[in-house]
């Protein structure tokens, strides 16, 4: 199991005790620092079932400069959000956690991690 975290983001913080409490097994990826390249994101947006724009903050600066709200959301602008959120990792959801089985959630509550960690 591997979670993509920002150490500053309180939910982060809060699903790494999660996995602390349970003895889990898993390894922290600094997404900041060890930014994703795009096939990391597209196989984890294939691991998640979801699509670019639905792991985009579109509330933080860098989205509000590259105008994201108003990107069309369909397959021919798919790679253009994918290389956003290689090139601007603060625009990516955390944290992510990646299951065992080959599943991955977006870990911003407790009942999705404990959903990981079932896996």
């Amino acid at each position: 199991m591997e979670i993509w975290i920002n150490p500053a983001c309180s939910k982060c913080r809060g699903a790494l005790d999660i996995l602390e409490a349970e003895g889990a097994d898993y390894t922290v990826r600094r997404y900041l620092e060890d930014v994703p390249k795009p096939e990391e994101i597209r196989a984890v947006l294939d691991r998640l079932g979801l699509e670019p724009w639905d792991i985009t903050r579109t509330g933080e600066d860098i989205a509000k400069e590259l105008g994201v709200k108003e990107w069309p959301r369909d397959e021919a602008a798919r790679e253009r959000w994918i290389e956003a959120l290689s090139a601007h990792p603060k625009l990516i959801q955390r944290p992510i956690i990646t299951a065992e089985d080959g599943t991955a959630v977006v870990g911003r509550t407790e009942e999705a991690v404990r959903d990981a960690l079932s896996r």
